[in-house]
């Protein structure tokens, strides 16, 4: 029976499915259980090697890693780089959350509204209505 192709990002969704069901796995236990799903099955395409949520939970730097690990992997139709790839991605950015909070909570430099607050209190003060406004600034307060 042929296994469905699916994408880097898809991947990355169910190596971080894994680590939340099992929380004491190591990345060596997550690297099989990945290998073993998807060993065989057609390589993922080349067109989407990013993973766009990562970028809102730590800096591009961290959950880049991987990435270069699963191009190659991709390339030479080589699973067990995919998934080490993946792996270390998933690592670098658990192992930032980890250390330092989420992005934008543990120092100036990562934080991603500096510098456009100004802007932004303007704008919505302009096209959002009050109710809205206070609305979306009490959603955004709550961790």
């Amino acid at each position: 029976m042929a296994k469905e192709q699916t994408s880097v990002p898809d991947i990355f969704r169910r190596a971080q499915a894994l680590m939340r069901e099992n929380e004491g796995m190591t990345l060596k236990d997550l690297r099989a259980t990945l290998y073993r799903e998807f060993n065989g099955s057609p390589m993922p395409p080349l067109h989407n090697v990013t993973i766009p949520e990562q970028d809102s939970r730590a800096p591009e730097e961290d959950w880049t890693a991987g990435l270069s690990l699963v191009l190659r992997g991709i390339q030479t139709e080589n699973w067990r780089e995919i998934i080490n790839g993946i792996a270390l991605s998933l690592e670098q950015t658990v192992r930032y959350e980890r250390e330092r909070g989420t992005l934008g909570t543990a120092d100036e430099w990562h934080d991603r509204g500096a510098g456009i607050e100004g802007a932004i209190q303007k704008g919505s003060a302009k096209w959002m209505p009050e109710e809205l406004r206070r609305l979306a600034e009490g959603a955004a307060k709550k961790p």
